[in-house]
């Protein structure tokens, strides 16, 4: 079912829901109001009855005199008896009366105390104990009350009448609102339905930028935003990916072709083959490298805790094989006060770890030529954190904006080994482990890359 017509179908049954509370209220609020005029009138007349035949002893002495059956009828269709203090009928309004309702109640009515009834669909009827000179005449009126009836009747079919007109008007209202109140929506889906993969930088409208559906737009455009350099960063990268595939494989099939071609000695031939290996080695290492970046993007095997100084300890055993010479320090910050065996446990999977941590020190080591110094503490309570620091040539602003960017290589980087999937990938582990990476360089000043890891210990901390 479209929103649209939901809105509408919960709109008329709210509104329909409070008509028909509201009428059946005014209902029952008039029959009540015509119910106590009516029983209001029957105890006038039952008193009426007792005064004029009761205290004039006319009952008594069992002569009506000039009063006739109809002088005391004052409602019409009212038919009136009155027993006597034996229970016994003195007088009836008409002869045709039915007096076992009465008679049934004969025994319930006490003094200053109306009993009400009915009698069949319509008749309603007053029973009360009526004192004189010590005696209790019981009195019984009873009558319809046509007016009251024709009355409520009328009032039914009003209220039928304007529920059924306010309903057809609150479902073409219903519709109305609905209409203006989803047409910002609509407005958004024509916008979303121009922009494809071609056209990703067309932004929707954001209106006032306050409301719900000026909220959900600016969310769109956010999206789309992330969208957008989704997209380029994945142009970027199959567009360098390319190249740096091609390359190799270019030098690959050069030389074979030539070594096939010209290569007439042993000497010449082993020559070719070497030029053929190296190509195929570079080819085979940045295939890996993309692998390993396709890798950590996947699902990875559920995280147990993990030592980060070892996973830091094996990296720069690594990076000390790699570049033999190379000074490669660690120091300690500050630590937790309360001395405990593991400190420095986080969650997470040793080998990815191991290589994030490979690649910043692989970085600089490569760049620079001086002392690197690793630095392992607590940022916060629940927070590690390792600092790689060197002295190299440093990165400009422009350099630092698209470090991130896979096979990226800056200028300094032309001329050196590498790929260009070092930091991408080590930014990549680090964020599925819950972390943040951050480079900071100054040109000719160095390069310090920082890492933040949640902790499972660390409390007390300071």
């Amino acid at each position: 079912m479209l929103i649209r017509n939901k809105l509408m179908l919960r709109f008329t049954l709210l509104v329909l829901a409070i008509q028909v509370s509201f009428s059946a209220f005014i209902y029952y609020f008039y029959a009540t109001t015509r119910r106590q005029r009516f029983e209001h009138r029957l105890e006038n007349a039952a008193t009426l009855s007792g005064r004029l035949l009761v205290r004039t002893g006319k009952l008594a002495t069992g002569n009506l005199g000039s009063i006739r059956r109809g002088d005391l009828i004052t409602i019409p269709g009212e038919q009136i008896s009155i027993y006597g203090p034996a229970a016994d009928l003195r007088y009836s309004s008409t002869d045709d009366i039915d007096q076992a309702p009465n008679q049934l109640r004969l025994k319930r009515l006490k003094p200053r105390q109306p009993l009400l009834f009915t009698i069949g669909l319509n008749r309603e009827a007053i029973g009360m104990a009526y004192e004189y000179q010590g005696k209790y005449y019981h009195i019984f009126v009873s009558a319809v009350d046509r007016l009251g009836w024709a009355q409520l009747n009328r009032v039914r079919i009003l209220l039928l009448v304007g529920n059924v007109g306010a309903l057809a008007l609150t479902i073409l209202a219903g519709w109305y609102f609905a209409g203006s109140a989803l047409r910002p929506v609509a407005r958004i889906i024509r916008q979303a339905e121009r922009i494809s993969a071609s056209n990703l930088g067309r932004r929707l409208h954001e209106g006032n930028r306050r409301d719900e559906m000026a909220q959900l737009a600016m969310t769109f455009n956010v999206m789309l935003t992330g969208l957008e350099q989704a997209f380029e960063s994945q142009r970027s990268f199959l567009s360098h990916a390319s190249h740096e595939l091609r390359t190799p494989l270019t030098t690959l099939m050069g030389t074979l072709e030539t070594a096939l071609t010209y290569d007439q000695t042993l000497e010449d031939a082993r020559q070719s083959m070497t030029e053929s290996l190296d190509a195929a080695r570079h080819l085979h290492g940045l295939t890996n490298s993309l692998l390993a970046l396709v890798k950590v993007d996947g699902a990875l095997p559920a995280f147990v805790p993990v030592r980060l100084d070892e996973c830091l300890s094996q990296a720069l055993d690594y990076a000390r094989a790699k570049y033999p010479g190379r000074e490669l320090r660690l120091v300690f910050g500050e630590l937790p006060e309360a001395e405990e065996t593991d400190v420095f446990m986080v969650p997470g999977n040793a080998q990815l770890l191991t290589t994030a941590l490979l690649n910043l020190l692989d970085n600089a080591c490569k760049y620079s030529t001086g002392a690197v110094q690793a630095e392992l503490a607590y940022a916060a309570a629940h927070t590690l954190r390792v600092r790689i620091t060197d002295t190299g040539p440093g990165l400009t602003p422009e350099e630092l904006k698209r470090i991130y960017e896979p096979l990226y290589r800056t200028s300094g980087a032309i001329n050196r080994p590498g790929y260009g999937l070092g930091l991408p990938l080590t930014q990549k582990i680090v964020q599925r482990h819950g972390g943040r990476l951050e480079l900071t360089s100054a040109v000719g000043q160095g390069t310090a890359a920082t890492v933040w890891l949640p902790a499972l210990t660390g409390q007390g901390l300071i």
